[in-house]
């Protein structure tokens, strides 16, 4: 039997990269699979793997959650994949306020937003929340100052959602992932635009495993967290990182 057989689950950020590889491994197990992100159109949502629906999410919105919530009906949510996120580069110095807000709108308050919706969604009946973190969250970088501390945001409220389904009964987990630098089409456009194979080799040695990571090495993780192999784990962070967080540079 497939692993989330039957199982109803919202993935946001889901069109490209590690979002998308969490689609289609999701639906492999046998997910009803509710992949949600910005686009309107395109040959993304047009090649969404068959039995997946679409739906137009601006995970900073509170309204926009809402409405994704109650597209769902009558089926309920069983699984919240918090994907979505972005990055702007800068230090301390030159990072301005709009982009620190910007970054933290994207990626730490829209994990608060979805997990508030999701622990009310699965109060009757329990499920899991997956919420996609980063290396940086474990270990910043001076030249990422807004999304580093984003993504300890989202680790830190993991461990606060964790703490609370389990001090009041409830039967939700919630656990995060944080993947190291992982080979996606975003990435390797950033990389030609410094520098090209060199800046993708020098990305690779981050990781102590000399590589870069796979969005399906990735959606490999979540998959074990959403799935009952995972019941007995919850505020847990998984590192995804190739041993990125670790190594003593």
């Amino acid at each position: 039997m497939r692993r989330l057989e039957g199982r109803t689950v919202l993935v946001t950020g889901s069109l490209r990269g590690i979002g998308r590889a969490i689609v289609e491994r999701f639906a492999e197990e046998g997910a009803q699979v509710t992949a949600a992100d910005l686009d309107t159109d395109g040959p993304e949502i047009e090649g969404l793997p068959e039995g997946v629906r679409y739906q137009r999410l601006d995970v900073t919105r509170e309204a926009d959650w809402a409405d994704a919530m109650a597209a769902l009906a009558p089926a309920r949510l069983d699984v919240l994949v918090n994907n979505a996120g972005t990055s702007r580069a800068g230090s301390i110095a030159n990072t301005t306020i709009e982009d620190w807000r910007f970054v933290m709108d994207a990626n730490a308050t829209s994990v608060f937003l979805g997990c508030r919706q999701a622990v009310a969604a699965m109060t009757g009946h329990g499920g899991a929340i997956v919420n996609i973190a980063s290396a940086r969250g474990l270990r910043p970088g001076s030249g990422q100052c807004a999304y580093s501390a984003a993504k300890a945001a989202v680790l830190n409220l993991t461990e606060g959602v964790a703490l609370h389904c389990g001090e009041t009964g409830l039967k939700i987990r919630c656990n995060a992932i944080c993947p190291g630098v992982i080979d996606t089409p975003l990435m390797r456009r950033r990389a030609a635009d410094a520098g090209g194979e060199a800046a993708i080799q020098a990305m690779a040695g981050l990781q102590l495993m000399g590589r870069l990571g796979s969005a399906r090495e990735v959606a490999d993780a979540a998959v074990f967290l959403a799935s009952d192999e995972a019941s007995f784990v919850t505020g847990a962070v998984l590192s995804v990182d190739g041993g990125f967080a670790i190594r003593d540079r």
